[in-house]
């Protein structure tokens, strides 16, 4: 910051007493903690919800044209804070390493380095006595391979479906039709029919499922920032 200079002959006023530095000194303080308070100052709770922003092109791009709800909401993935013995902890399933538990500074460092943001996302007052049960759940998960599928099964999760079955019991989050279709043509997206497709498998399209923009949405969250 520039230096706060009072020189007389071009500020002709009566020099400052020392209740005026003090107050000038406290609109200081009250500045600077401002400036650090948005984003990357976000004090985690347990349970809280990490958004990662979508991309716009290939699988990120893909889940997002054919889910996005909200404007200010798209979204690819989704990982739920735990803290334990002071470190912060980031339970999700990822298609590298599938279910699993990863320190927080690396799971922003994975997101950093696809220049990924995330978005803190909570559980509103009333919810909160839900997430010690959602976490143990998210625990007992653990291990499970990736679903590269996106069709529910027991054996392999999903990002967003391994936050649903977390809340499942407390009725958190509700399974919805899933939809692979372009909103401009009312056609399947040509990149799922062509994933689906390289499967020999067909398309979803109706089956039960859960997507990241589809969580965000739901009114028992509220939107804390970014991390």
């Amino acid at each position: 910051m520039k230096e706060i200079m009072f020189r007389s002959e071009k500020y002709p006023f009566k020099k400052p007493g020392k209740t005026t530095l003090i107050g000038i000194w406290g609109i200081l303080v009250l500045f600077l903690q401002s400036c650090t308070s948005h984003p990357g100052n976000i004090q985690l709770k347990n349970g809280d919800l990490l958004f990662v922003m979508a991309k716009e092109t290939g699988l990120s791009g893909a889940i997002n044209s054919v889910t996005q709800k909200e404007k200010e909401a798209s979204f690819d993935h989704i990982g739920i804070a735990e803290k334990e013995n002071g470190h912060w902890y980031v339970l999700h399933a990822a298609p590298k390493g599938g279910s699993q538990k990863q320190k927080l500074k690396y799971f922003m460092k994975d997101q950093s380095d696809d220049s990924q943001r995330i978005i803190v996302y909570r559980l509103k007052p009333e919810y909160q006595n839900t997430v010690p049960s959602a976490l143990k759940k998210a625990s007992s998960m653990l291990g499970k391979p990736y679903n590269f599928n996106y069709i529910l099964n027991e054996n392999a999760y999903y990002c967003s479906d391994f936050i649903e079955r977390a809340f499942r019991d407390q009725h958190i989050f509700k399974l919805e039709p899933m939809t692979f279709k372009d909103p401009t043509t009312g056609h399947i997206n040509e990149f799922w029919a062509e994933f689906y497709q390289k499967k020999n498998l067909k398309v979803p399209e109706g089956e039960p499922g859960c997507n990241p923009n589809g969580l965000a949405a739901s009114e028992k969250l509220i939107r804390i920032g970014e991390l």
